[in-house]
């Protein structure tokens, strides 16, 4: 079977963490890289979570390249430690490295990377800082195919009204993103929203061998208790990055995708909402799901050997 290259431009907080698991025990792909920005913690720090879950997946050649740490028009004010923890990833002291991350900046990683695979997905999880610094560096690869986790069309917005996370933090970056000819998939609130990870779930995560499952366990308590109550009635979580994850792997399609071209608004009463408008050949944004991503994500955990 040929598997699907991806490359994964995150901000490795709780999901993203979920959804590099997956990646890397989904059979359909292969991670070539991964490149990190500021969002849900510190780009650098991004990079050492990714280092150390990679460290214990017992995976080595996986290069990690740092990307931004500020936003194109503002500076990074710290991340979502109320929802991640003070580390991003639930506060459980993931044991720092030898190993460094890749020299290059992740600019240079993904033309690398977009270069030597024509096929290449990028998947999008974080906020959009490093696409758009790609996609304005001259002489760079043409990407194949972007699917990025972001935006709010008919849901509401998880930080204003109308504005999704990741688009928010930067929507500058957004607009500029959305504005290449790049074949894109948008994963908004719309449809992560509806996919979840409940208590149940979390002791069956509890009872897969490995350390991989084992450190995924002791973060996702902090993300439940931030949505229980909060988002949700009763103690569960969305599966955003994960979902979008096996939407580039091409595990689970929607039955409900919108071609359109995709904008972000900039003013300040609307700053970061995405809004789409007519069609589109190369934009579109996924309505409604087919499949269940949190049967998918166990079916990969539970078949995968970890190491312990």
């Amino acid at each position: 079977m040929n598997r699907r290259p991806i490359l994964v431009d995150c901000d490795t907080g709780i999901d993203d963490a979920l959804a590099l698991a997956y990646l890397w025990a989904e059979p359909a792909v292969e991670v070539v890289g991964i490149t990190t920005v500021s969002g849900n913690t510190d780009a650098a720090r991004a990079a050492a979570n990714t280092l150390s879950l990679l460290e214990l997946a017992g995976i080595h050649d996986i290069p990690v390249a740092v990307g931004a740490h500020d936003f194109r028009e503002r500076a990074y004010a710290g991340g979502a430690a109320h929802v991640h923890g003070d580390d991003g990833v639930g506060g459980i002291g993931l044991t720092p490295v030898a190993r460094t991350h890749d020299a290059r900046a992740a600019v240079d990683l993904i033309d690398h990377l977009a270069s030597r695979h024509p096929d290449l997905t990028v998947l999008a999880l974080g906020p959009l800082t490093n696409l758009a610094a790609y996609a304005e560096t001259p002489g760079v690869a043409s990407l194949d195919r972007l699917v990025v986790m972001g935006g709010a069309f008919a849901h509401s917005g998880n930080v204003t009204a109308w504005a999704e996370a990741n688009i928010h933090n930067d929507p500058e970056a957004a607009a500029v993103v959305f504005a290449q000819p790049w074949d894109t998939t948008v994963v908004p609130l719309d449809v992560t929203m509806t996919q979840t990870l409940d208590a149940a779930d979390l002791v069956r995560l509890e009872a897969i061998r490995g350390a991989v499952p084992r450190a995924l366990a002791r973060m996702l308590p902090q993300y439940l208790d931030f949505y229980a109550g909060r988002v949700f009635p009763d103690r569960r979580c969305a599966l955003h990055d994960p979902l979008a994850a096996m939407i580039a792997a091409g595990v689970l399609r929607g039955v409900s995708v919108q071609s359109a071209r995709i904008e972000v608004r900039l003013e300040r009463g609307e700053r970061g909402r995405t809004v789409s408008s007519g069609d589109s050949r190369t934009q579109r944004w996924v309505r409604g799901m087919e499949g269940s991503a949190v049967e998918v994500l166990f079916g990969r955990l539970e078949n995968r050997e970890w190491p312990d």
